[in-house]
């Protein structure tokens, strides 16, 4: 089992996750409505959320790091594991 830190001390596991871009209308929808049946976690800290991370479990993880910089570290976390 692979952990990747997602901003803040905030860690996910790393198997069977999907970065998404937070920026598009039909993502911060599906965050609303997992915000309204509390299966979303802010990991932001308060600072703007630029990335969705969606569990296999449906539950989604609010980050404010770069959708690029998690996916750089989930890279780097597979190659040194």
């Amino acid at each position: 089992m692979a952990f990747i830190n997602v901003g803040y001390g905030n860690i996910v596991n790393t198997e069977k996750i999907s970065v998404i871009n937070y920026e598009a209308a039909p993502i911060k929808r599906m965050v609303q409505t997992a915000k309204d049946a509390g299966l979303a976690i802010d990991a932001t800290c308060g600072k703007k959320t630029k990335a969705v991370i969606v569990m296999e479990n449906h539950m989604i993880v609010l980050s404010s790091l770069l959708p690029d910089t998690i996916t750089n570290r989930l890279n780097n976390s597979y190659v040194t594991s």
